[in-house]
């Protein structure tokens, strides 16, 4: 196993190089704190309502416990409602500016009871006597500018390929820890932060043990630092992120997008992910030595767009990641991650935009993805136990429909509806389940100020 201290000092010691950098610039540079409103003037509380209904046919002798205790189910049902707030306020005045941002978020149980939902939930919660009728959490966060730098500390959602809070079913995941955020160098977004706590996306409290997702391990902090390279007037972009969970694994990540326009309303475009986990510290998900790349080709021509990607993972463990939304992978689908150790998967995809066939706001998408080679016989004693998986030559398939449409203008601009049909076929040896998916969405943002 590779036991290699993650020594805090250095990345410390660059962090406080780049702040002390970053002043200097933010000297003689205008940064976007040089027009701070005021704390009360820069404010704004939006809310966004959402309805959720998801129904799960499993098929093929797969089956699933129900959160009352019964087995063997086979049509598992959900359906909520959740409100969210979000406050964030302005910034004060002057070279340094402090500001806050809170949120509060809240779910309203539509009918699902602990005999349709899954021992594990997907939307709704579960406490000691099921499934409740109602639940939330709320959460806030300190934030202080200098220039175009700015550090948060508290309750926080972060988007990064390594550590990113999901926003995928009825409420968003969240983190507790603090978050370095800047753009004061031209093309460049960087970012760095220490996250100790996680809420689940329906997570009755906050500040919970972080967790992996596919070893179950626990962990006391994630620590990351990286960034985005953008230059102005072009059409690719690098990122390049390194983050450790602690006593579990570090993680390297290598991003890569580039953009071609053609004559006539074309475009050609390419889209990489590399992800390197190796263990460290205790080790608590064991030895984990696993490279996981995807690469993405997309033609686009007129409202008609397809595309063709390719997926594999090196070594004996899953691609394991911290926070539900940290899989930036192509072929991450609705069902299945396609992550398994040692598979190769391939997907194709068409999306169209039906403004010209239908009314505008319409647009619909088509997609399979198909994986083999899965050899979970060398999986170490902690993945083992934790998914129960064994056997080689695992294989799998997803087949993936959605039809969307945003409400383009009047009294329901930014009403979202979306219509999902999956499906997903697997052999024993790959170890998910065979399951059909129908999954309806609707979201109404709202500006209160």
């Amino acid at each position: 196993m590779n036991h290699r201290p993650f020594a805090p000092a250095a990345p410390m010691r660059h962090l406080c190089i780049a702040a002390a950098t970053l002043a200097t610039l933010a000297t003689a540079h205008a940064g976007t704190q040089d027009d701070a409103q005021g704390f009360i003037a820069g404010s704004s509380l939006n809310m966004l309502n959402r309805y959720v209904y998801e129904q799960l046919d499993y098929q093929h002798g797969s089956t699933f416990r129900a959160t009352n205790g019964e087995r063997s189910k086979t049509q598992a049902t959900e359906s909520a409602y959740g409100l969210m707030l979000q406050y964030q306020s302005g910034y004060t005045r002057g070279p340094i500016g402090l500001g806050l941002d809170a949120q509060a978020y809240g779910a309203i149980n539509l009918g699902t009871d602990a005999n349709s939902a899954r021992a594990t939930p997907r939307y709704v919660a579960k406490d000691g006597q099921g499934i409740p009728n109602r639940f939330g959490r709320a959460g806030a966060a300190l934030k202080i500018r200098l220039s175009s730098t700015e550090l948060k500390l508290g309750e926080i959602r972060t988007k990064n390929p390594i550590f990113s809070s999901s926003d995928s079913r009825l409420l968003p995941e969240s983190n507790r820890g603090w978050l370095i955020s800047s753009s004061d160098i031209p093309t460049l977004a960087l970012q760095a932060g220490r996250f100790t706590g996680w809420a689940d996306r329906n997570a009755r409290k906050s500040n919970n043990p972080l967790q992996a997702n596919y070893s179950g391990a626990q962990g006391d902090a994630f620590r990351f630092m990286g960034g985005a390279w953008s230059p102005a007037g072009q059409t690719f972009s690098l990122s390049s992120y390194f983050g450790q969970y602690e006593d579990n694994w570090n993680t390297w990540y290598l991003g890569g997008f580039y953009k071609r326009p053609l004559e006539n309303n074309r475009a050609l475009s390419v889209n990489l992910n590399l992800y390197r986990n190796t263990d460290t510290g205790q080790a608590q998900s064991g030895e984990v030595n696993n490279t996981t790349w995807s690469l993405l080709g997309t033609y686009a021509t007129g409202p008609h767009k397809i595309g063709v990607g390719y997926q594999k993972v090196h070594g004996n463990s899953p691609f394991d990641y911290v926070n539900r939304g940290s899989i930036w992978l192509d072929n991450a689908m609705q069902l299945s991650d396609f992550n398994g150790p040692q598979e190769a998967s391939w997907q194709i995809k068409y999306e169209l935009d039906l403004a010209t066939l239908l009314s505008p706001g319409w647009s619909a998408g088509i997609a399979y993805t198909r994986g083999s080679g899965i050899d979970n016989n060398h999986l170490n004693s902690v993945y083992a136990n934790y998914l129960g998986y064994s056997g080689h030559n695992g294989k799998h398939w997803e087949r993936d429909a959605v039809l969307r449409y945003a409400v383009p203008s009047g009294r329901a601009k930014g009403l979202n509806l979306q219509l999902r049909y999956s499906m997903h076929r697997t052999n024993a040896a790959q170890g998910e389940a065979n399951i059909d998916q129908i999954k309806l969405q609707a979201e109404f943002p709202f500006k209160l100020f």
